[in-house]
């Protein structure tokens, strides 16, 4: 059965939208603590990055970074409701799931430490 807010078009679907964006991001928010723990990460770096005398592509990568980590969280943490809704039964596939988005999370967080430090060193050192 196809969901009955798929018809929605023009500004009416992007309200929508919107509102559903928001209610997932509090839904992280409320119950994610590696969530949680990025958005005060983003908290501090994103104004850092804005107050380091670097250029505005260095600045662009560093923001980026950060945000690219918020990402890959919020898609990490769908998969694993997802699994879970399906079955909290241990499961191969579903371990697998878990672990390639947790992997995931762990390359951004690699490639943001990458370019943090790579700029830093590069402008400060």
């Amino acid at each position: 059965m196809e969901s009955p807010y798929k018809g929605k078009t023009g500004i009416r679907r992007l309200i929508n939208a919107f509102g559903y964006s928001c209610a997932g991001l509090k839904t992280a928010y409320k119950n994610e603590d590696a969530f949680r723990q990025e958005v005060i990460l983003a908290a501090v770096l994103i104004p850092l990055a804005l107050y380091l005398d670097v250029g505005t592509v260095e600045r662009i990568l560093m923001i980026g970074s950060v945000l690219l980590l918020v990402i890959v969280e919020l898609l990490n943490s769908a998969v694993e409701a997802t699994v879970d809704r399906i079955s909290l039964d241990h499961h191969k596939l579903a371990a697998r799931a878990k672990d390639i988005g947790s992997a995931a999370v762990l390359m951004s967080l690699v490639n943001l430490l990458m370019v943090w430090s790579l700029i830093i060193l590069q402008k400060f050192m």
